[in-house]
């Protein structure tokens, strides 16, 4: 009886380690596969978010222009979060919706976000200006006669120009259009 004993021994053993070589086996093969997707792009790597941060009062911006400022000073009131400025150089002009009237207008735009955002609208300022004088040619003339239609064109222009951020970097990042002169005729 004790021959029988031993050969159930061996076979459980052996069973044990194929068993065991069996899931090494697999768990190579899945990471090998994965591995292999991956270094194919079948699966994307996790993408680093690589949004405009909000920049603090007296936090150091890390993509600051070079020609930027070397120590600021902010007040104690209003947001925690520093605003930053881009003016544009040139001024718009453009005919008014359904009537003679032009308008010309000198912009400025605001940001609480890191100094990408700037980077990004001098660089793509061209397609910016095409965005805002598209909106000025579709503005009644009406609707400029009163502070609520100023307003309205503000929020308007702050859209246009996200939208453009966000077609050409995939992040907007205007909190505000601000209008340094504002002539209709």
């Amino acid at each position: 009886m004790s021959k029988p004993e031993k050969s159930e021994k061996k076979s459980k053993g052996g069973s044990r380690l194929f068993i065991v070589m069996g899931a090494v086996a697999l768990l190579s093969a899945g990471g090998g596969g994965a591995y292999a997707m991956m270094a194919g792009g079948m699966i994307p790597a996790h993408a680093e978010d690589n949004t405009p941060r909000l920049i603090r009062k007296g936090d150091s911006d890390p993509f600051a222009a070079a020609d930027a400022e070397a120590a600021e000073v902010h007040g104690d009131g209003g947001s925690e979060y520093r605003t930053a400025y881009y003016s544009f150089e040139d001024s718009f002009t453009s005919n008014l919706k359904g009537s003679d009237g032009l308008v010309q207008i000198s912009l400025a735009a605001s940001t609480r976000r890191d100094g990408r955002v700037l980077m990004w609208m001098q660089q793509h300022e061209l397609a910016i200006r095409s965005s805002i004088l598209t909106v000025l040619a579709d503005t009644p003339e009406a609707q400029l006669e009163t502070v609520k239609g100023k307003q309205a064109l503000r929020q308007r222009l702050t859209g246009a120009i996200n939208d453009e951020l966000v077609a050409l970097e995939g992040f907007g990042g205007i909190d505000q259009v601000y209008f340094r002169s504002f002539i209709v005729q």
